[in-house]
């Protein structure tokens, strides 16, 4: 008289003491019969003590006998069957888990270490482990939390009779399955969240490169995450683009020019944007250069970095920028706000056909790239309402003083500010004379640095 039980941490046979125990052997061997314990929690683990099991609710207050079913409510629990012979002395050892005198149902236990004397005449011992004793050792040593429930779950797969000595009830026949059933049982309550049986942890499935990868990939994600809150990209999903070198440690001398020329020898170049410093204009030493396809931008990153442009051993990596995409999500956004909107004057309450204000001002504009670089889309920071500052700004220059002396002065201020701007132009033209002096002073130099090592 024997039963295997297949776990989720191995397998087990039980032999049963079906000569002294009938009752509670008869109750096991049919509830096993009828699938009742497949997918059961082991719900409670205390190490070094108990491992209890049997329970369909996985709380530990459920479970109902094979008489529950065959005659009825009366007869959810049967009466003990205690026998001095049959002590709790050895690992291993299967008894009835009672709710009190008389009160077994469904839910047992197996013993984790040997002379558990004191639980001795208080429950009925009706078994033991023939095989499988290297499982209980791994259930024995699952993680658990206060209440002794394990952080994974252990669950009866299913249940096999070997050999039954008892006859089938003719009621019986009705509630065996078709199928032996998978998963969990659906009386199972959901009180707090487990790792499931079948979880296996990351770094057992994957090879180390590959569990390097997936750390990398989620440490990015979650910087995404905090640039995407504090507004620094427009979603934590967006992806940079894949035809864009980032070019940094150039030559202050270094214009977008050159850049565009030397570039273009791996394929087009759409721009060359070398970033200048916003009010003085002078580089910040670092560009973006754009190309038509990804493979010119691909061989352009294997060879051109580390290398030498206006004496300076420049660095080339991919970009990371995406401040170019900012205005295909605000297109997005306000599309999802009114299902489309107007692409010639970017409202969302009309759409183009029905314009007639295809001049109006969008609320967010890209800084005037002219102060920076002579012009042209580059890779800068969006500001909001400026558009409307500076309209309101033209307006002052445009509302006519209504006393005399007040617009003589604001012509004078007016004349000042031509006057400024005048020589604010020359001071410019003699920066970029400046620069292209220092350009040719260094050029002069490497050569003479040429000539003494030729002579040497």
């Amino acid at each position: 008289m024997s039963v295997l039980i297949v776990t989720s941490l191995g397998d087990i046979v039980i032999d049963l003491y079906s000569d002294k125990c009938p009752l509670t052997c008869k109750n096991f061997l049919k509830l096993c019969k009828i699938k009742y314990y497949n997918g059961c929690l082991f719900h409670t683990v205390q190490k070094d003590f108990t491992a209890q099991t049997g329970d369909p609710t996985g709380t530990g207050v459920g479970g109902d006998s094979i008489y529950k079913f065959l005659y009825g409510e009366q007869a959810r629990f049967f009466g003990d069957e205690i026998h001095l012979d049959l002590k709790h002395s050895k690992t291993g050892t299967v008894a009835m888990a009672s709710g009190g005198e008389n009160l077994n149902a469904s839910q047992f236990y197996f013993t984790l270490r040997d002379d558990l004397d004191y639980l001795d005449g208080k429950h009925t011992v009706f078994g033991e482990i023939a095989e499988g004793l290297e499982t209980l050792t791994r259930i024995n040593e699952a993680y658990v939390d206060a209440k002794n429930r394990p952080y994974k779950n252990i669950r009866i797969k299913h249940t096999y009779i070997l050999e039954d000595p008892f006859d089938d009830p003719s009621q019986l026949a009705e509630m065996i399955p078709d199928a032996s059933p998978e998963g969990k049982p659906k009386e199972e309550v959901k009180d707090d969240v487990r790792l499931e049986d079948d979880w296996v942890p990351m770094d057992e499935e994957l090879g180390v490169q590959e569990l390097e990868e997936v750390i990398r990939e989620k440490a990015a994600h979650s910087s995404a995450v905090v640039l995407e809150s504090i507004g620094d990209i427009p979603e934590a999903e967006v992806k940079p683009p894949d035809n864009v070198l980032f070019v940094c440690k150039l030559n202050p001398v270094t214009e977008d020019e050159d850049l565009h020329t030397i570039f273009s020898r791996f394929g087009t170049v759409i721009s060359a944007d070398v970033i200048r410093d916003f009010k003085t204009g002078d580089s910040l030493c670092y560009a973006f250069i754009e190309f038509e396809d990804k493979e010119a931008c691909e061989q352009a990153y294997f060879k051109m970095d580390n290398a030498l442009i206006d004496d300076r051993r420049i660095h080339v990596d991919f970009s990371q920028s995406v401040s170019k995409l900012w205005s295909q999500f605000r297109q997005k956004d306000s599309q999802k706000a009114k299902g489309n909107g107007c692409f010639k004057c970017g409202s969302t309450d009309h759409i183009a056909k029905d314009c007639v204000g295809g001049n109006q001002a969008s609320k967010f504009i890209v800084k005037d790239q002219n102060r920076q670089h002579g012009g042209g889309e580059g890779y800068d920071m969006v500001f909001e309402g400026d558009g409307e500052r500076e309209k309101s700004h033209d307006k002052e220059k445009k509302i006519p003083s209504r006393h005399g002396y007040g617009e003589g002065k604001r012509q004078d201020r007016y004349h000042e500010r031509d006057t400024e701007d005048k020589a604010a132009t020359r001071n410019n033209g003699s920066r970029r004379q400046q620069r292209e002096d220092v350009r040719d002073r260094d050029r002069d130099r490497e050569r003479e640095r040429e000539r003494e090592r030729e002579r040497e």
